[in-house]
């Protein structure tokens, strides 16, 4: 079995070790062939779990974003009747639902939502209706082997012990901010991640290393700010950090660009 840890949104889960990973844009896909990830296949191995994590700064209710989704879904698949229950797994709650298909559709369609502090998970499971007793019990192991470890493996640490995650590489502070007067105390990274899925990663990491928060304003599109700002603090040292949107590379393929930039305010 193959244990799958997401560095940003902090859950793991189990599969199998035949099965396969891919990541579409900010869609995690579970898979157990390649060719499961075209839409009109429904041969061996046919079916796909979908997972999107969201950050719920505002920890709004679960009820108005299950029904954004529920609407999103019903658009675009046609869904005519959607019978909505509890769910949960573990300490995190949610809602779950069958989404019955026109009948002329062959596919099945699960859907799911789950909240766990300020992290929201989006689940779907599609796969032909054939293909059930195959595909079903499967997926139902891998969904409810999920789970929010307190560790997740693959964040790097800076020279003053920032917690930094993978595939973010430095760049010039400049680069980002053009007032800079002291750039020797700023520093800077840049990599494929959107401003939510960093404010989980540092919530998490920032305590897990030690840090403590002092301040933290998130980022929201309602903000003026422009950016998730943190100031840290750990034994003499003092940072303020913030995440910024950058841009998006193609909103058909790419993920959103993010940055990572902070000032260390005392020696």
């Amino acid at each position: 079995m193959t244990v799958f840890q997401h560095i940003f949104w902090g859950y793991e889960l189990t599969y199998p070790d035949f099965w396969i990973h891919q990541k579409i844009q900010d869609t995690d896909i579970f898979i157990s062939t390649l060719e499961a990830l075209e839409s009109d296949y429904n041969g061996s191995g046919a079916g796909q779990i979908q997972i999107r994590g969201e950050w719920n700064w505002a920890r709004q209710n679960i009820e108005p974003l299950w029904n954004q989704q529920l609407g999103k879904i019903a658009g675009i698949v046609g869904a005519r009747n959607v019978g909505s229950a509890p769910w949960r797994i573990g300490d995190s709650t949610g809602i779950e639902a069958e989404i019955v298909l026109p009948k002329k559709d062959k596919n099945r369609l699960w859907t799911g939502i789950l909240i766990h502090e300020f992290c929201i998970l989006h689940f779907m499971v599609m796969h032909p209706k054939e293909m059930r007793e195959q595909f079903e019990p499967e997926a139902t192991r891998i969904i409810s082997s999920l789970q929010f470890p307190k560790i997740i493996a693959g964040s790097k640490v800076t020279s003053e012990g920032l917690p930094l995650p993978p595939n973010f590489d430095a760049i010039d502070p400049e680069k980002i901010l053009n007032d800079i007067t002291d750039v020797n105390h700023w520093r800077a990274f840049t990599g494929e991640a959107e401003v939510g899925a960093l404010q989980s990663f540092y919530l998490r990491e920032l305590l897990t290393h030690d840090w403590k928060i002092v301040e933290y304003v998130p980022y929201s599109s309602l903000s003026e700010l422009g950016f998730a700002r943190y100031k840290l603090l750990k034994e003499e040292q003092s940072l303020i950090l913030g995440l910024m949107p950058s841009e998006i590379i193609d909103t058909n393929t790419g993920p959103t660009h993010a940055n990572i930039v902070y000032k260390i305010t005392t020696a």
